[in-house]
């Protein structure tokens, strides 16, 4: 017998239950946008504008669009590109302590990708001249890419745009995905913006730490996942002793916090409507706990796109979106009458949020 078969299993139910009930899809909160917002280390934002805002709208009772729109300008929370290199609404905070560790994850992501345009080119040159340009103005990549150019013509515009990207941490400055309005993606650096510096030594031992408190019980791959990091296996060893461990049906380590909710796997779960890209897809290596493996292509398409997604007794059972005025839910299986009725009722929650309270929820069964 190995020693993870000796630790407590926990089934797919059971982590899908805790995995709810940390991120407030069980019971929405009272909690303040601001709060939610760091508890679950930033959200998705990559669309504009409505991911964030309907992320938060499915957890907060009573949240309204202005509540995120006033932190937004206030430059509490901030637009930029962390977790697996993709644009998220994160906290000032969060932003000047998660950037500077996520860097070793944007430096791969540059070197296999754009990096390979800009041949020859020094990029700590190319990071300071893109400093200087979009402190004295932000800009859009667009705009930032040939003015780059002028000083360094053997790059490529939209590579050289990139390598700033990778190298500074720009945020994506208001009008931008703010509800209603939004904007070009204007950039400028987070210091800059923020007036602050960067962390200067975040640890990823409290990266870890967070991620259990919204995403556990996890393994490493899946922390690995949510973040884009490597070598977090190490980390959560060394946080061993003071972490609860588990195993899955399949025989992996699980950790967890002491303190942590785990229901009981039977606990009910209320329909939710999930935001586009909502980071509850996004953030395991193993997602069956909440997404069965049969409907992942039809939430996550091949160029991309994760569809707002309908939980029923807290697994993926469709996909909504709205389309002239109507809520339009496609089902992938039968559902019952007491699950259309939860579907209704926050279909016309979602509307309401929108100003659109005359709009109608359909809900069609996938052929």
């Amino acid at each position: 017998m190995t020693a993870s078969q000796t630790l407590p299993e926990l089934g797919a139910q059971a982590l899908g239950r805790a995995l709810l009930a940390r991120q407030h899809l069980l019971e929405r909160t009272a909690h303040d946008p601001l709060a939610m917002v760091r508890h679950l280390g930033g959200l998705q934002a990559q669309a504009v504008p409505e991911p964030p805002y309907l992320g938060l709208l499915s957890r907060i009772e009573g949240f309204r669009p202005e509540q995120l729109t006033t932190l937004i300008e206030g430059r509490r929370v901030v637009r930029i590109a962390l977790q697996r290199g993709t644009i998220h609404l994160v906290t000032a905070e969060d932003c000047l302590t998660l950037r500077p560790l996520l860097q070793p994850m944007l430096d791969r992501g540059l070197a296999s990708n754009w990096g390979k345009r800009l041949p020859g080119v020094d990029l700590d040159r190319v990071a300071s001249r893109a400093r200087t340009l979009v402190e004295a103005e932000p800009l859009t990549f667009q705009h930032l890419g040939p003015l780059l150019a002028e000083r360094f013509p053997a790059g490529d515009p939209a590579a050289l745009a990139q390598a700033a990207r990778c190298r500074l941490p720009l945020v994506q400055v208001p009008p931008r995905g703010l509800w209603g309005r939004s904007g070009p993606a204007a950039h400028t650096t987070a210091e800059h913006w923020l007036g602050r510096p960067l962390a200067a030594d975040p640890s990823p031992d409290e990266l870890v730490l967070r991620y259990l408190a919204a995403f556990g019980p996890a393994t490493a791959a899946d922390a690995q996942k949510w973040c884009g990091l490597t070598g977090l296996g190490a980390v959560l060893k060394r946080l061993a002793p003071q972490l609860l461990l588990f195993r899955d049906a399949h025989g992996r380590t699980l950790y967890d916090l002491p303190q942590a909710p785990r229901p009981d796997p039977s606990a009910p779960a209320p329909v939710r409507l999930l935001a586009p890209f909502d980071n509850l897809l996004l953030s395991h290596a193993d997602r069956t706990r909440v997404l069965p493996e049969e409907y992942r292509p039809r939430v996550m398409t091949q160029n991309g796109i994760v569809l707002g997604s309908v939980l029923v007794d807290g697994l993926v059972a469709g996909v909504w979106r709205i389309e002239d005025g109507v809520l339009r839910v496609r089902a992938f299986g039968r559902l019952g009458r007491s699950d259309l009725a939860g579907i209704e009722g926050e279909g016309a929650r979602v509307l309401a949020f929108g100003g659109d309270t005359g709009g109608r929820v359909a809900v069609d069964r996938e052929a």
